[in-house]
């Protein structure tokens, strides 16, 4: 067993029997994912080979510990909520542009035609396929991997808020305000300057104003999950895509609502994945999850930039993971 899981059940009060049933569990779960993730993006046994070594070397990775996790709708009710089935997510344009299935292209409307992008996101929560659970409790370190094994990257933060708004507008960080000060410092000048540069204007994916209703975000905690916890914490989330409503103009789905995701913010120009960089900067969390209809845990608006929450470089191995936190991936086009 897993010597990091078999400490999370033992912390818990569960024996061994127990402890095998919940990993085998996970196992048989992921085994299942990696097949359609294989199968739907076509990736290669090489490419799978990184992407299991990546889940096995976390034990905890996964669509949520399955001893635990009640997941309010299942992929079956999903696809009846979807006006011409899954099969209506294709878009053969996009998929020319990016290379790629169920991703977006990035771009300004307002100038530019979706063949104007220079880079796409997934349209999806990781593993980027429709009526599927979101993959939780992956650090940062271990997204930017898994990205990279699928041939993208990790997405910085304005391209992320880019999908989100509707129109990808050029880089505004403020690397000045990071010079000669720490990583959290850094954040929060940085931050502070962003927000109110955007807080006249801002909007969710949907809309200009809040809505409940509207995205998956009616679930609700286990009654064990006082904060977080592998062993407390169910990953309550939806199917992606199960509201068809909840998407940008750009056509990105689920970026409010199911699970919040990680994002590289840069604290300097050679930190930045979309300029090229490997080493990136540190761990920005974006969008809201799957509670916010019941319970609004902080502002979650499309371009908001949230505090230096469990802050590290993503690289970082003590990059944060939990059980609401998922990713998706962005693609640098050629």
């Amino acid at each position: 067993m897993n010597r990091v899981v078999w400490g999370f059940v033992m912390a818990a009060g569960l024996g061994w029997a127990a402890a095998g049933q919940a990993e085998t569990a996970l196992q048989k779960n992921n085994a299942i994912l990696f097949q359609e993730l294989q199968k739907v993006h076509r990736l290669s046994a090489a490419q799978m080979d990184r992407i299991r070594g990546i889940f096995a070397r976390s034990g905890f990775i996964g669509q949520g510990n399955p001893a635990i996790t009640r997941h309010p709708m299942t992929p079956a009710q999903c696809q009846s909520r979807i006006p011409g089935g899954v099969k209506s997510y294709a878009n053969p344009r996009f998929e020319r542009i990016c290379g790629a299935k169920y991703m977006a292209p990035l771009y300004d409307p307002r100038s530019q035609r979706p063949e104007d992008a220079t880079a796409c996101i997934d349209q999806f929560e990781f593993p980027d396929i429709p009526c599927t659970y979101p993959v939780v409790w992956t650090k940062a370190k271990e997204a930017a991997e898994i990205c990279s094994a699928m041939g993208k990257r990790l997405c910085d933060a304005h391209e992320w808020e880019g999908s989100c708004a509707g129109a990808l507008e050029p880089p505004d960080y403020r690397f000045d305000l990071a010079r000669g000060v720490s990583a959290s410092t850094a954040v929060a000048r940085m931050r502070a300057a962003h927000n109110r540069k955007y807080q006249p204007t801002k909007t969710w994916s949907y809309g200009p104003q809040y809505q409940r209703g509207i995205c998956a975000a009616n679930s609700q905690k286990s009654p064990t999950c006082p904060g977080g916890g592998y062993s407390r914490c169910g990953s309550n989330t939806y199917p992606t895509g199960s509201f068809p409503d909840c998407k940008s103009s750009l056509q990105v789905y689920d970026v409010n609502g199911n699970a919040a995701e990680h994002m590289n913010l840069p604290l300097a120009p050679d930190q930045m994945a979309s300029a090229g960089s490997t080493k990136l900067g540190v761990t920005e969390m974006k969008g809201s999850w799957f509670i916010f209809d019941k319970y609004r845990a902080h502002p979650d608006w499309c371009r908001w930039r949230a505090p230096f929450w469990h802050g590290t470089r993503v690289m970082s191995s003590a990059s944060h993971a939990n059980y609401h936190l998922g990713f998706r991936c962005c693609k640098t086009l050629n």
